[in-house]
């Protein structure tokens, strides 16, 4: 009989075994065989018990055994101190248990080990980026490349780079090569299609959004970009199915949650959006943007202290939160608190956008706080609307009784004509020829007229009378002439339309001259339209037979508005600058406002206003009410007027 001796499998069919193991994901078994491997002592002679603690410590690591496998690192490193894989593999668990200085440390000791270690490289720039080292990782992902060209993950985390430094050109080829090397790295199409959108090319970047979704349809980051990109081109129901898609897939997504909000806020949904925001808030309780966006539903709602709240609450979360701090002013404004409100209405300087923010840097000369102007001259400047300058150039006269020497307004061309003849102008001028004065040094400070209740300490009890404006004698005649086409009987103007390029005018103007039409059964009324621009054609396709003289296309400056206004006896108007004009000019004017969105001017919950006593009145219509519901009112209160 022939006895046979067992042999014991030799090292290096262990180490094959067990590196095969942890190639099936089998790390507890590749663990057990490796053991007696990885239980000895091992010294920098032991070549093969060190690859054997390199392979239990990156089976141990997958295993999510970080104790172990930190060991076994360690362990390597005592026996061989320029292991690479060993550093990198310590810099692993370090950056995982958020360590990254020492995950910084370790890699870079990888690196000095084996200077072609692409990972390390690679690892290292995704480091450096996290912690916006921008040019140290730029220079790590490049030299991953040069140690390993096909690379496309250090590619995509390159592009991901530039785009965050606004190289979208580099970013977009850094993309597409990763896509070149594999073409269904979803990863790296997702971020082809992030900076795509950064360069406006919207179908390019949603092509590469749903290609990702076709590829891996629960990439909840996909969704949430497509989202983002539906709701900046206006499809809006579309963005909120990739909202809720996103959320779906990854509910704790604050981001999504708050885009969602701001998808139904926009869509008009105010409840169901109010309910979106705060979902957000139980993800996250600290994002000022999600209060501020309750405030600005809360202040639609009519629930006027919680906006406050909210947007106070938005701003102790970042103090220099603009926006908040600019819709804030505005509702304390309309709610009557001056003090605070026009104080912190001079937030419209810190913000870049705004046409005050420009100001500052086109004028050499102080901004006027309140400093004495006695012989001083000033500059005031029109960096608002029209009416908002008809509303407000109540307070030249102020100015120019402190004591200025020089009292000068800087406007658009329509006012000036008007403005030449105002309490307190020493002269108009073009905002060109206003410049150029004041890098002359010939204006000692400037204003804008907005910023002069808070000078001049304005409340609601002191608020001054309005601009006086005294129309044209040859323009009252030739207007009077033409009024007289009319025949006898009330006369009254109509504007239906503002300015198309406000932000607000979808929801401020009337959709037609003819949502008008009850007004026109009010017996002897006869109407003017006053409608310039946008809308005015409508009045001159009516029937001849309707009592309207369409007079808006012959209107020049507003010096002909305000000859034509002197001579009716009440304007019906939206929320425009004619309402100011006809009310500066002490003529019975109704303001028609819209149900969202109302100027802070207008104030709230009143039927009247104080900037214009006696004069004003005002027919608010509600948030679900129709605009020929609010027009019926007005004929009534016609009726009524007319005694009819």
């Amino acid at each position: 009989m022939t006895v046979t001796a067992t042999r014991s499998p030799s090292l290096p069919s262990i180490l094959s075994e067990a590196a095969t193991l942890g190639l099936s994901q089998r790390f507890e078994e590749a663990l057990a065989l490796l053991a007696p491997l990885v239980g000895a002592a091992t010294t920098s002679e032991d070549a093969q018990r060190i690859d054997a603690l390199e392979l239990a410590a990156a089976c141990a690591m997958r295993a999510g055994q970080a104790a172990q496998a930190h060991a076994f690192w360690q362990r390597c490193i005592e026996a061989k101190p320029d292991c690479a894989n060993a550093h990198h593999g310590l810099g692993l668990i370090h950056a995982a248990h958020g360590r990254p200085a020492e995950a910084e440390a370790a890699w870079r000791k990888a690196i000095a080990a084996h200077p072609q270690f692409a990972l390390a490289h690679h690892d290292l720039g995704n480091l450096l980026r996290e912690r916006g080292q921008l040019d140290e990782a730029e220079e790590a992902f490049r030299q991953a490349l040069l140690a390993q060209p096909q690379y496309p993950e250090a590619l995509n985390n390159l592009a991901a780079l530039y785009k965050q430094r606004g190289r979208n050109q580099e970013a977009e080829l850094a993309c597409r090569l990763a896509l070149q090397m594999r073409p269904d790295y979803v990863e790296a199409l997702n971020n082809l299609g992030c900076v795509l959108a950064a360069l406006k090319r919207v179908p390019e970047a949603e092509n590469a959004y749903r290609q990702t979704l076709a590829l891996r349809p629960d990439f909840a980051e996909a969704h949430y970009n497509l989202g983002c990109l539906l709701h900046a081109t206006e499809r809006l129901a579309d963005a909120e199915s990739a909202y809720r898609d996103a959320l779906r897939l990854a509910p704790n997504r604050v981001e999504a949650a708050n885009n969602l909000g701001c998808t139904l806020l926009a869509r008009g949904r105010l409840h169901d959006a109010l309910a979106a925001f705060h979902h957000a808030l139980t993800l996250r309780a600290d994002i000022a943007e999600t209060h501020f966006n309750i405030g600005s539903i809360m202040k639609e709602l009519g629930e006027l202290e919680h906006a406050e709240t909210a947007y106070r609450r938005a701003l102790a979360l970042r103090p220099d939160y603009g926006d908040a701090m600019f819709r804030l002013a505005m509702l304390l404004i309309s709610v009557g608190r001056f003090e605070e409100g026009f104080l912190l209405y001079e937030c419209r300087y810190g913000m870049p956008g705004f046409a005050p923010h420009a100001t500052q840097s086109m004028l050499p000369c102080a901004r006027w706080q309140g400093e004495p102007l006695d012989g001083k001259s000033l500059l005031v400047w029109q960096e608002d609307g029209l009416g908002d300058m008809l509303q407000f150039g109540r307070y030249l006269r102020m100015l120019k009784a402190l004591g200025a020497a020089r009292v000068e307004f800087a406007c658009m061309p329509p006012l000036h004509a008007l403005f030449a003849d105002a309490d307190g102008v020493d002269a108009v001028l073009s905002h060109e020829a206003a410049i150029a004065i004041a890098r002359a040094g010939e204006f000692d400070y400037w204003i804008s007229p907005l910023s002069a209740p808070l000078r001049l300490g304005t409340t609601p009890d002191t608020i001054p009378p309005p601009l006086r404006i005294a129309p044209r004698p040859a323009r009252v005649e030739h207007w009077r002439a033409r009024l007289d086409e009319l025949g006898a009987g009330p006369r009254i103007g109509l504007v239906w339309k503002g300015n198309p390029k406000h932000h607000n005018d979808a929801h401020r103007s009337l959709p037609l001259l003819n949502a008008l039409s009850p007004l026109w059964s009010l017996p002897g009324a006869k109407f003017v339209s006053l409608q310039k621009g946008a809308g005015e054609d409508e009045a001159l396709s009516l029937p001849a037979f309707f009592p309207i003289l369409p007079l808006g296309a012959e209107l020049g400056d507003f010096t002909d508005t305000a000859a034509l206004i002197a001579q009716l006896d009440l304007v019906i108007c939206v929320d425009t600058s004619t309402a100011h004009l006809a009310a500066s000019l002490g003529k019975p004017c109704w303001v028609l406002l819209p149900s969202h969105d109302v100027d802070w001017r207008w104030m709230h919950g009143r039927d009247d206003s104080p900037w214009y006593p006696g004069t004003v009145r005002l027919f608010r219509r509600g948030r679900d009410e129709p605009w020929p519901a609010v027009v019926e009112r007005v004929r009534a209160a016609c009726a009524e007027w007319l005694g009819v």
